[in-house]
C-alpha cells in the first residue's frame, strides 16, 4: 500500500513520537540495570533480584507501542478499492418478442425462459439503478420508462406478447431516446447518469427504419454501451401458419452490435445460461469499484492491542503500563 492510498499521510509523523518512546523505554531499562549492578550487598541482591531478567515484563510495553502504531495507520486514513453499489445509473432492457421467441429449443420456450430470467435480473438490481423496458418485434414499444419501481418492470415482463418481424435497430433507437429523455429530467449539476442498453434477441433483424449497426454507432457516440445477449440455439424451429420454419440465433450480428457500441456480447443457449448472463450483468451494472475508507480494521486492531497491553500489565505486573 503506497502513501497515495492514504487520505491524511501526515499522521505518520506520529511514528517519530512512537520511536522516541521506544528509545526512551530502552534507555530506562539500561539505567535500571546499571543501578542493579551498583548494588553493594551481593547476598541481599541474590535474595531480592531474580537470577535472570524476565522477558515477559516487556510484553505490556510492546503491545502498547504496537497499538499506537496501528492507531496511527488508522488516523492516516487508509483506503482500498472496494465494490460499492452504484447510486445512479440508467439501464434499458430491450427484449425481442418476435415469433421466433416461441421456439421450444429452450424449455419451456425462449420467451418464457427469457421472462423468468429478465424478472430475476430486474429484481436483483441495486436500488440506485433506474431500469426501463422495451419490447420489440415489427416495431418497438417503451413499456416502462426508466424507474426504480421494479414491480412495474416485472409486471410488464409478465405481459410480453409475441408479434411478427424483428426491428432491432428501431428498438435501440427507442432505448436511446428513452435514456436521453430521462437524463434531461434527472441530470442536474452532475449531468445525466451513466447508461447502458441490454439487448436480448434471438434472430436477425428483418425490418425497421434504422439499421441495428447504425444505431450501435449512434450509441457509441452517445457513450451508451450495448450489452447483447444472443439467446437460443441453432436448432430452433417454430410453426408459422402451419409451416415449420428454422429460427437459428444470429450470434454474429449481436457480436458486431456489442463491438461497435463498446459493449459486451453474451451467448445463452439455455435458461440456466441466460440466468448466469443476467447475474453477470447485474454485478457489472449494479456495482462499481471505488477507493473507499479502510481504516476500520486498523482501528479495531489498535484498540484490541491496547486492551491486550492493559491486560498483560495487570496480569504480569499488577499495574497498568
Amino acid at each position: 500500500m503506497s502513501f497515495s492510498n492514504f487520505v491524511a499521510p501526515w499522521w505518520f509523523l506520529l511514528l517519530i513520537a512512537i520511536g522516541v518512546l521506544l528509545a526512551a523505554y530502552v534507555v530506562v531499562q539500561r539505567m535500571r540495570r546499571k543501578r542493579v549492578l551498583r548494588f553493594t550487598n551481593l547476598e541481599l541482591l541474590e535474595k531480592v533480584a531474580p537470577k535472570r531478567e524476565r522477558w515477559s515484563r516487556h510484553v505490556p510495553a510492546a503491545f502498547l507501542l504496537a497499538a499506537l502504531a496501528l492507531l496511527t495507520v488508522a488516523l492516516a486514513g487508509p483506503t482500498s478499492e472496494q465494490r460499492v453499489p452504484r447510486n445512479r445509473a440508467t439501464v434499458m432492457l430491450v427484449v425481442d418478442v418476435s415469433l421466433s421467441m416461441k421456439a421450444t429449443d429452450v424449455k419451456p420456450s425462449r420467451l418464457e425462459a427469457a421472462q423468468v430470467a429478465a424478472k430475476s435480473f430486474a429484481e436483483g438490481l441495486t436500488p440506485g439503478i433506474n431500469l426501463g423496458l422495451i419490447s420489440f418485434a415489427g416495431s418497438a414499444t417503451v413499456l416502462v420508462a426508466p424507474t426504480t419501481d421494479r414491480a412495474a418492470v416485472t409486471q410488464s415482463i409478465d405481459g410480453l406478447k409475441l408479434a411478427q418481424s424483428t426491428a432491432t435497430g428501431d428498438a435501440l433507437v427507442a432505448a436511446m431516446a428513452s435514456i436521453d429523455s430521462f437524463g434531461k429530467v434527472v441530470g442536474g449539476a452532475e449531468g445525466p447518469p451513466p447508461a447502458r442498453i441490454v439487448l436480448m434477441t434471438d434472430g436477425k433483424e428483418t425490418v425497421g427504419t434504422r439499421k441495428a449497426f447504425d444505431a450501435a454507432e449512434d450509441a457509441k457516440k452517445a457513450g451508451i454501451p450495448i450489452s447483447t445477449i444472443s439467446f437460443g440455439t441453432e436448432d430452433g424451429v417454430v410453426d408459422i401458419e402451419g409451416r415449420q420454419q428454422a429460427v437459428p440465433v444470429d450470434d454474429e450480428s449481436m457480436k458486431e452490435i456489442a463491438k461497435i457500441s463498446g459493449g459486451e456480447f453474451f451467448k445463452a443457449a439455455s435458461a440456466e445460461e441466460l440466468r448466469r448472463v443476467y447475474d453477470t450483468l447485474g454485478e457489472q451494472i449494479g456495482y462499481e469499484k471505488k477507493q473507499a475508507d479502510a481504516s476500520k480494521p486498523w482501528l479495531m486492531l489498535g484498540t484490541l492491542t491496547a486492551m491486550f497491553a492493559a491486560a498483560a500489565a495487570l496480569l504480569l505486573g499488577q499495574r497498568l503500563p
